[in-house]
């Protein structure tokens, strides 16, 4: 059975699935294996469950002409996504970056929805199987698509575009992320360029914040359309922003105020704006969808705990978004803040120097009362009457069980390993 033929039963289903509890009725199980399970043994299950067809790679588990038998599921996922996309034809908008992608994703879709019926990426559905899930979830009605492309390594962008075949790109930022598999910084620039390369051989468009030399560098000679703060050349030029703790810009006199904290979100607010701007949204509309928009799952969320106000955003963390996160926090006009801040992961070699760029850089601030959480940052652990070390999180609720919480500003961040929205309990 040829990838037409297998689109052909997908275009029948209501849905499809790799995960058996997920299952919808009419929908297609596709049987993709994991490290440690075989999902061919969930073929029964899933029909049993409602699925109109399965696919499946290993031939031990063939029920009947329900059955589709394939050399590798998960590379006929990726094929189908490829081909679906073709089918559909419709206007494509990818991005990628160290820092902001899901919410600048987010972002960017409920001001496009204001005018085209759109589609986005779920979740954190970015990788080689969620960009293909993303892809088989758009239908004839959706009028544009919406991909965040995640990658730990190089050529990874490069193969997610090669299936998704973008018209246009937007890189948010370069930063200390994923070091471990990019081989360092400039291993980071290089993966996440494979975008440009894409777009540029392809022809297509690229949305630029000109505030970004790297981006400047990298896009050249491919169409653009550009923002940036105070940047006369751009084809948004944004006049102000601040954030006191929630960012408001301004441009041609309009502004917009978001419930998004820290001037690092600026730069994702700016970018909706000008992919707005581009697929001519309206102003009122582009403004009603940023300020409506609330930020969730953990992500640089605001929320008040009895006498305490709380920035928790501890879906993740690297050198750059901590970095950016401690100063946005530093330069609040409050009184009385807390850090608590926990390990940031996937450093490889660097991970030592990087934390203790951040223990350095806290060491030279007294406006703040700063825990630090996890292994890397106890291996720096110095003496400092503003800053206390815990190697694990139990050490630290032990400690909080002594310590009380009283009108205090506080920033909650770490990668999701150390899961430290679990300190809300201590609250």
């Amino acid at each position: 059975m040829n990838i037409q033929d297998i689109h052909n039963l997908f275009l029948q289903c209501s849905s499809l699935s790799i995960d058996t509890r997920k299952i919808e009725k009419n929908s297609m199980f596709f049987a993709i294996k994991g490290e440690n399970f075989d999902a061919n043994t969930f073929a029964q299950e899933a029909l049993n469950l409602g699925a109109l067809f399965v696919v499946i790679d290993n031939e031990s588990y063939f029920i009947d002409d329900r059955t589709i038998l394939v050399e590798n599921s998960l590379q006929t996922l990726q094929e189908l996504a490829k081909f679906h996309r073709a089918y559909l034809a419709l206007p494509i908008v990818a991005l990628t970056g160290s820092n902001g992608k899901t919410t600048t994703k987010e972002l960017i879709n409920v001001v496009l929805s204001k005018k085209f019926k759109t589609k986005a990426t779920v979740g954190n559905l970015n990788n080689h199987i969620g960009v293909p899930l993303t892809l088989l979830s758009f239908t004839k009605e959706t009028e544009i698509g919406i991909v965040e492309m995640g990658a730990n390594h190089q050529k990874e962008i490069e193969f997610l575009c090669q299936i998704a075949q973008p018209d246009f790109g937007y890189i948010t930022n370069f930063g200390k992320a994923h070091l471990e598999g990019f081989g360092g910084v400039e291993g980071v620039i290089a993966g996440k360029s494979e975008m440009y390369q894409y777009l540029a051989a392809n022809q297509k468009t690229v949305f630029v914040n000109l505030e970004d030399p790297i981006q400047i560098e990298k896009s050249r000679g491919i169409k653009a359309f550009t923002f940036g703060v105070k940047k006369e050349n751009a084809d948004l030029n944004i006049q102000n922003i601040t954030a006191n703790p929630f960012v408001a810009i301004e441009y041609n006199d309009f502004a917009i105020e978001s419930h998004l904290i820290g001037l690092y979100n600026a730069n994702n607010i700016n970018a909706a704006t000008a992919i707005g701007k581009y697929f001519n949204v309206k102003e009122s509309d582009i403004k009603s969808a940023i300020e409506n928009y609330i930020p969730a799952n953990n992500r640089s969320q605001m929320m008040q705990k009895g006498s305490n106000e709380i920035i928790l955003d501890a879906y993740n963390a690297n050198p750059s978004s901590m970095a950016v996160a401690i100063a946005n926090f530093l330069q609040l006009d409050k009184k009385n803040k807390i850090m608590i801040l926990g390990d940031m992961f996937e450093l490889g070699d660097e991970s030592l120097y990087e934390h203790k760029v951040i223990v350095d850089s806290l060491a030279n601030q007294n406006d703040a009362q700063c825990f630090l959480l996890g292994k890397s940052f106890f291996a720096n652990k110095i003496s400092n009457e503003n800053i206390q070390f815990f190697e694990t999180f139990d050490a630290f609720a032990e400690f909080l069980k002594t310590f009380k919480f009283d009108s205090n500003m506080i920033l909650i961040k770490g990668s999701r390993g150390m899961a430290l929205e679990r300190t809300l309990d201590y609250i």
